[in-house]
């Protein structure tokens, strides 16, 4: 006898697997699955021969389950909406879901747009459309925390660093000059920098006291920075996004190996404007390198 079979069972409101899986569209091997996962578990379970029945009641999750499998929902995610006390909240946990579908692929749509202007060999026209220019820049006094820290992790983190930062330099004479963000290697979705944050402050010696009042708690640490001369392009609050932003960097080396100049240190991002107040369209970044 298998598990399909109709068998006499105490309840007669349940269906055995095979009825159940008739009714809700779908395999017996993927109701198995999803007790398995836990996404929707038998009302009943025969002791003796393990066979699993199903009330009708429970079809509408089935196939809800299903459908949300499609979408190639995280199992966990999927557990959220399922156990949703009602409908609109259900609906809100999916559309949340489906908000960062949509930005991933919006991500990778550019990415691919932008591999194909590289391997047809049109990167020259992307380069031109960033301004390079040079500015020199003084000796500074700057409080930092570095991190390891991938791809996906980095914008809360510079948010969060440069926001702890910030606010010890309030206790060290004030903030000099535009906080930045330095990569000592390459952070990408497999590679973890190390980044360092970097605020200018005014008081060296308050910075300092500070650092070894408060910095342990993330690594803060006090460095003197020389002058330096930087090249640097200005982009936009849209451009900072990966991998937008890989194309500024490129055309800042290139217009550095196009003068005859040498890269001097670890690039860098600069931001000068406030970013929760910017727009899409507005400069809020330069990306740097030092250079000789």
């Amino acid at each position: 006898m298998t598990e399909d079979a109709v068998v006499d069972v105490p309840d007669r409101e349940l269906l055995t697997i095979g009825s159940f899986a008739a009714r809700a569209r779908l395999s017996a091997k993927a109701l198995r699955l999803y007790d398995r996962l836990g996404l929707l578990a038998p009302a009943h379970v025969d002791e003796a021969t393990g066979y699993r029945y199903y009330r009708a009641g429970q079809v509408e999750r089935a196939r809800l389950v299903a459908m949300l499998r499609q979408l190639d929902m995280p199992l966990a995610r999927i557990a959220e909406v399922v156990a949703a006390d009602d409908g609109p909240t259900a609906a809100a946990l999916l559309g949340t879901y489906w908000a960062d579908v949509e930005a991933r692929v919006a991500g990778q749509r550019t990415l691919a747009e932008y591999l194909r202007g590289r391997l047809s060999g049109r990167s020259s026209e992307m380069y031109e459309k960033f301004a390079v220019e040079t500015v020199d820049v003084p000796g500074q006094v700057v409080i930092t925390e570095t991190r390891h820290v991938l791809a996906g992790e980095l914008p809360a983190w510079i948010g969060a660093s440069l926001g702890r930062l910030e606010s010890a330099a309030r206790e060290c004479g004030g903030v000099t000059a535009p906080p930045f963000v330095v990569y000592h290697s390459e952070v990408s979705m497999e590679s973890d920098g190390p980044a360092e944050s970097c605020v200018p402050v005014a008081d060296e010696a308050a910075a300092r006291a500070w650092v070894e009042e408060h910095g342990r708690a993330h690594g803060a640490k006090v460095r003197v920075h020389p002058a330096q001369r930087l090249a640097y392009t200005r982009i936009t609050k849209a451009q900072v996004a990966h991998p937008q932003i890989m194309a500024a960097f490129e055309a800042v080396e290139e217009w550095i190996a196009r003068e005859g100049l040498e890269q001097a240190g670890p690039c860098r991002e600069v931001y000068f404007a406030d970013w929760a107040a910017a727009g899409a369209e507005d400069p809020v970044c330069d990306v740097a390198f030092p250079v000789s």
